[in-house]
């Protein structure tokens, strides 16, 4: 009930200031121990990728880049936290104002561009929370790195932060990098995840644990990149999937304000595409893969149809922005309510086949 209103004091502010003064807010509540009473969203234990989450649905990369407010999100009650994305060194991201409200639609725009304060500054932040939860680190390449050399940004990161993950996205569908959705591509893809995939078994002998290595890819694919990615990601081994990243599609917001900025839109206008994808992807992989859905999750409904669609896991950012944390509880219920509809048709084909 109280979320509107602070909704509505938070967006008289320029959004990426609103977005530091709600994080900073949150964190102080937090550390004051004001969060400890914060009531905390239904239990729905899963098991995927190896790891026991407490509930399937996550917090998206993005909203926390340097791991700055790890124990704020915990206490909202997320059954994971994904933060970055991390580059080996720190810059300062594209030029401001490069984030854009489009209420009427319940969606942003943002042009970042990857702004963080370096996988070092990432790793000291990890070490010194408290959150004993699963924790995914999302990691990409420094804007002024080549494409060609891209490998390197993603091998420094990947070695830096192994130790203190429990996955790791490799993020190659951010459309605010230029150049870095190339790598989606069938040849450029296979190389790339051959010399990362290397790298992790290498680091799981040296660290004594093993740790998933996910690909996050993009809603704007056809069916035959789907396919083709599909192919690499089970020919190289990858450990799961995350469906989507934001879309440089504007169909859905065509004649709002600020619909014609550049960069990647999230919210409720990516919801078709992200799910679209994530179905076709699943269908490609024919269920061998974890995926991890995201992208226009606002409600139990969104939430469900991302788990029919072939979801195990889910992760929110926008509606989490516009819905506030009741977009945790509503997820997991939809979450939930797809589950057991997907575990009773699958109960009716078993009985239908031996009958």
């Amino acid at each position: 009930m109280w979320y509107p209103l602070a909704r509505a004091a938070l967006f008289q502010f320029e959004p990426e200031t609103a977005h530091h003064v709600a994080l900073g807010g949150l964190r102080w509540a937090e550390r004051m121990g004001f969060m400890q009473r914060w009531p905390q969203p239904p239990t729905q234990p899963v098991s995927v990728l190896g790891l026991d989450f407490p509930n399937p649905v996550g917090l998206s990369a993005g909203l926390d880049k340097n791991g700055d407010y790890i124990d704020a999100m915990a206490a909202l009650g997320f059954g994971f936290i994904e933060i970055g994305t991390t580059t080996p060194r720190p810059q300062p991201g594209n030029p401001q104002p490069r984030m854009f409200r489009l209420p009427a639609a319940g969606a942003i725009i943002n042009r970042l561009g990857f702004n963080n304060d370096g996988v070092d500054a990432l790793v000291r932040n990890v070490q010194r929370a408290k959150f004993a939860g699963i924790l995914g680190i999302n990691i990409g390449k420094n804007a002024d790195t080549p494409v060609e050399n891209a490998a390197d940004d993603y091998l420094i990161c990947l070695e830096k932060v192994y130790a203190h993950a429990s996955y790791i996205t490799v993020n190659i569908s951010s459309p605010n990098t230029q150049g870095l959705r190339s790598l989606q591509g069938e040849a450029a893809l296979q190389r790339l995840l051959e010399v990362l995939k290397s790298k992790q078994l290498e680091l799981a002998a040296t660290h004594g644990k093993y740790v998933p290595l996910l690909v996050k890819i993009a809603p704007d694919l056809a069916l035959v990149e789907v396919e083709s990615m599909a192919k690499v990601f089970l020919e190289q081994g990858i450990d799961g999937v995350i469906a989507t990243n934001t879309t440089i599609g504007r169909q859905a917001v065509a004649g709002l304000q600020y619909a014609d900025e550049a960069g990647g839109l999230s919210g409720r206008p990516v919801r078709e595409s992200a799910t679209r994808v994530l179905r076709e992807l699943n269908a490609a992989l024919d269920g061998k893969l974890p995926l991890i859905g995201v992208g226009g999750i606002a409600n139990a409904d969104s939430a469900a149809e991302k788990i029919q669609a072939g979801a195990s896991l889910l992760q929110v950012y926008t509606g989490f922005i516009y819905e506030g944390p009741d977009v945790i509880r509503q997820a997991i219920l939809g979450a939930s309510r797809a589950m057991q509809q997907k575990a009773a048709q699958q109960a009716e084909a078993v009985v239908s086949r031996e009958s």
